[in-house]
């Protein structure tokens, strides 16, 4: 009992130092120039969480006077200190457009940027963040082309789009593995428009070359597996997409396959033009012997 009571004693004492010490009666202060004055110097001790306070407080006072510019910069970089990334980006986007002809709306820009790109999220996850991340580096090589921090901000921006490329593989991956199930038909025809739009979007891929095999394969098995009216067409889209192969990598490992599907497409041709023209001969038999019929 003795001791949970000497615990209490001690906890209540050090709480009520604490209350006491020296942050909390300047945050209880309400003179703005020992405010900012202990703001600067929390945020030089990298005490960033109680320069925060106390920016806070002195920041709407001394808006608009000459300490305003250096306070507010520090108020962004203590929030990019202490990974607020988001908050961060903001304020540091809000002093570039408070001060563009400041010594520092340069950094300050490619820290708005820089805050975007550290909050962007994984490949697998939504994207958004990422975009915006893209837009700011963007506009920062675009405003400070001979910067010291534009080949790192050349560097954020490739490893962004090597962000985007990863998800629209994924995503043309996850559209590949759904073809084997109960409904098909959606998927191999999603395949098919994220495989060329793949290429299209990522020309310089290393996927291609995979994304260009499967593409022939999901197209003659769509093809095969497509109502009669149609399975032309695609039977005849699947051919184009093997000699498209053949055509940009004519040193594939992937060509004995391609080969194999292209064959059995030609099959298919074959079978679905026998058929085609059995069809047309019935229907001109029949026509013949309804004129037959007419005429007696």
């Amino acid at each position: 009992m003795n001791m949970r009571f000497l615990s209490i004693t001690l906890f209540l004492l050090i709480a009520l130092i604490s209350s006491c010490g020296p942050f909390s009666k300047l945050e209880k202060s309400t003179n703005w120039e020992e405010l900012y004055n202990g703001a600067n110097k929390y945020y030089q001790e990298g005490e960033y969480n109680k320069a925060i306070i106390l920016y806070d407080k002195v920041l709407p006072v001394i808006k608009g006077s000459e300490k305003a510019e250096m306070a507010e910069y520090n108020y962004a970089n203590c929030h990019f200190k202490t990974k607020r990334y988001i908050e961060a980006a903001g304020y540091f986007n809000n002093f570039y457009r408070t001060y563009n002809r400041s010594p520092l709306a340069e950094e300050a820009l490619f820290m708005h940027a820089y805050s975007l790109y550290l909050d962007a999220p994984d490949y697998n996850l939504d994207q958004q963040s990422s975009r915006e991340a893209v837009s700011a580096i963007q506009q920062f090589v675009t405003r400070f082309p001979a910067s010291a921090s534009y080949e790192r901000a050349m560097e954020m921006l490739k490893d962004l789009e090597d962000r985007f490329e990863q998800k629209a593989y994924s995503e043309a991956e996850m559209y590949y593995r759904l073809k084997d199930g109960l409904f098909p038909g959606d998927f191999y025809r999603a395949c098919i428009i994220n495989f060329q739009n793949f290429a299209k979007d990522y020309p310089e891929s290393k996927h291609n070359e995979e994304l260009a095999y499967k593409l022939v394969e999901v197209a003659y098995s769509y093809a095969k597996n497509s109502s009669f009216d149609k399975k032309e067409e695609r039977l005849n889209d699947a051919i184009k997409f093997a000699n498209n192969f053949y055509r940009k990598y004519p040193n594939s490992g992937f060509t004995t396959e391609v080969k194999k599907y292209e064959n059995q497409t030609k099959e298919e041709i074959e079978t679905h033009a026998k058929l085609k023209k059995e069809y047309a001969d019935r229907l001109a038999a029949q026509s013949a012997e309804v004129t037959t019929q007419k005429e007696n």
